[in-house]
């Protein structure tokens, strides 16, 4: 399907020049955990045995110098889902811990903004003290003070709706662009945005034919500079077909999206794109098994336990590979 496009995409290659304006300082981009990895041509899984390990990990959202980063841990079944974080120290990644505004409810999709003062993320806790936990996920933000994040805020209509808004990313200029299952959409769940006015968002907006269908698409990372979007949609439904798409804005208006291809996509599900500040890296999950069904040889025990409950083993991983590595035209 990338083939098709190939000549729109040569046309929105200039989008993409302004990447290397995205990072951190040096300083901080020597730093970066996500760094310590080198060239990575092919997706690899993040962080293996520490981030990574064998049970549900997915949804990686790095501060913008690459030394905090914030995932989800899940049970296998996604019933289950929690804001963990893990500090790049000494060289390393810390053994993970759920994330202080996290761990009562059911909270997932993070973001932390350009910043790092911010975290969106959404979540079933109740709009007020007392209240039960809603049937549905809202958008919420949590502010860094002096003494930690501060106790989250739930964003007001007409960002959140009685349908379930999902995976929060917000431009450089302030346009909130989000999923959401509310009614009147062209499919189960759609991507839309919402202007940053006066200090609040205001009215929302489908993006339109060129990305939402009448199935489902979820889960948008957007440039910084808006140039670019990497989505998630599940052509056909149901989620169990779900592989990330690319689409790019062309005089203003974007281009439809295009199905990334293996190694980007899988039998397995794709999902929760990320790009790092700096433009250097794209990070995914993936519900991939990296592993051989049958071996050469009789397994022991212990060798049969690394392989199935081991990173890779078909729930979801963390996986990192170089950004110009997708299948795409890049400036140089």
């Amino acid at each position: 399907m990338i083939s098709t496009h190939r000549v729109i995409f040569v046309l929105c290659a200039l989008a993409l020049c302004g990447l290397s304006a995205w990072g951190p300082p040096a300083e901080q981009e020597r730093h970066a955990g996500y760094n310590q990895s080198g060239n990575l041509p092919r997706p690899v899984i993040f962080a293996e045995g520490t981030i990574s390990t064998g049970d549900y990990e997915t949804h990686p959202a790095f501060s913008p110098g690459g030394d905090t980063l914030f995932f989800l841990k899940c049970a296998p079944d996604f019933s289950t889902y929690t804001i963990c974080v893990s500090y790049f120290k000494n060289g390393r990644w810390s053994s993970p811990e759920v994330a202080s505004f996290s761990g009562t409810y059911q909270d997932g999709d993070p973001f932390v903004t350009a910043d790092g003062k911010e975290v969106y993320f959404v979540s079933n806790r109740p709009p007020h003290p007392g209240d039960t936990a809603k049937p549905d996920l809202d958008i919420w933000k949590t502010v860094r003070t002096d003494h930690g994040w501060a106790e989250p805020v739930r964003l007001d209509a007409p960002v959140n709706s009685d349908g379930d808004e999902y995976y929060p990313t917000i431009a450089d200029n302030g346009t909130l662009y989000f999923g959401s299952s509310r009614a009147g959409g062209k499919g189960s769940c759609d991507i839309y945005k919402s202007l940053r006015v006066q200090g609040r968002y205001a009215a929302v907006e489908n993006l339109g034919d060129s990305i939402n269908t009448a199935e489902n698409e979820y889960e948008p990372f957007i440039a910084p500079d808006e140039s670019y979007m990497i989505y998630m949609a599940a052509h056909p439904n149901p989620l169990g077909n779900a592989d990330l798409y690319m689409s790019y804005k062309l005089n203003g208006v974007w281009i439809k999206g295009a199905k990334l291809p293996f190694p980007f996509s899988s039998p397995g599900v794709e999902f929760s794109p990320k790009v790092t500040r700096d433009g250097k890296y794209f990070f995914f999950a993936s519900t991939r098994n990296i592993h051989d069904p049958m071996t050469a040889r009789h397994e022991t025990m212990k060798e049969l336990n690394g392989r199935i409950q081991g990173a890779g083993n078909g729930l979801g991983d963390i996986y990192q590979v170089d950004f110009s590595a997708l299948p795409l035209p890049h400036p140089r």
